[in-house]
């Protein structure tokens, strides 16, 4: 079983949610990026977030945008990412989503870096710039490798076309809460609850809900409805400045405190 779909699975049969932690690959540099990836692992990660750096990326706001400037300065490529996960995969058997832009996946080759990814150790992608209708070239051989393909819903997102995507999709459904860029914010929607539930309607799949999250008290906010959290900047903020380990304190108990 993929382990996104076991780690899920376990988190039901609990009775908990779930926190998806991003991190960019490579920022400042991979010795150190590999050492934050590992205290926010060892913090409870369900799911992490391996954030592929590139030179454009339209869906990330300053502090993910610099992250990867960082990465790229230090020469961070996605060969050095599969590598990581590798090494990574020696001492953890957390679901790991290579999260990223379409252009390095295509010059890499969709079919090569399926091979490559299951080898070591990727369940799966979130690809933010290849919208439903042209995924399928993608998503042919992330199927046939057994590794997931992550679905994205906005609040835009008409409710046939979340329809249309669900119906084909697996793992889990990312729902984007707000419309605009990744970055913390003070307040989350308050209408949360209405769109889940609405996309509850449409599949049966695990919904994560994030942009925007940056504390313990916003993630058990989320927790209430979804049924995981996603966090990124304030964590890509947390590695960069200090504080990382703290904040993954503080984010899980949170995301626990529901369960309890």
């Amino acid at each position: 079983m993929n382990r996104i779909d076991a780690r899920f699975a376990e988190l039901k049969a609990a009775g908990k949610k779930g926190l998806v932690a991003y991190l960019t690959a490579g920022d400042p540099d991979l010795q150190t990026s590999e050492e934050n990836v590992r205290i926010a692992l060892q913090g409870g990660v369900d799911v992490l977030e391996l954030g592929v750096p590139f030179s454009d990326p339209t869906a990330d706001g300053p502090t993910i945008q610099e992250a990867a400037q960082r990465a790229l300065a230090a020469g961070t490529n996605l060969n050095d990412v599969l590598a990581m996960v590798k090494n990574l995969r020696k001492d953890f058997d957390t679901p790991i989503v290579l999260f990223g832009y379409a252009n390095p996946f295509f010059r890499y080759g969709y079919e090569t870096l399926c091979r490559d990814a299951v080898e070591a150790g990727v369940d799966g992608f979130l690809v933010v710039d290849i919208p439903y209708e042209i995924c399928g070239e993608l998503k042919m051989h992330t199927d046939a490798a057994g590794l997931r393909l992550i679905p994205l819903i906005a609040p835009t997102t008409a409710a046939e076309r979340a329809d249309r995507i669900l119906s084909e999709a697996q793992g889990f459904a990312y729902y984007i809460m707000v419309k605009g860029v990744t970055g913390a914010r003070r307040e989350l929607v308050v209408d949360l609850g209405e769109r889940i539930a609405a996309l509850r309607g449409v599949t049966d799949l695990p919904i994560a809900a994030g942009f925007g999250v940056s504390s313990g008290e916003q993630a058990a906010e989320v927790a209430r409805t979804a049924d995981a959290v996603v966090v990124g900047s304030a964590l890509v903020r947390a590695a960069h400045e200090g504080g990382l380990a703290e904040l993954m304190v503080d984010l899980k108990r949170g995301v626990d405190g529901l369960s309890e």
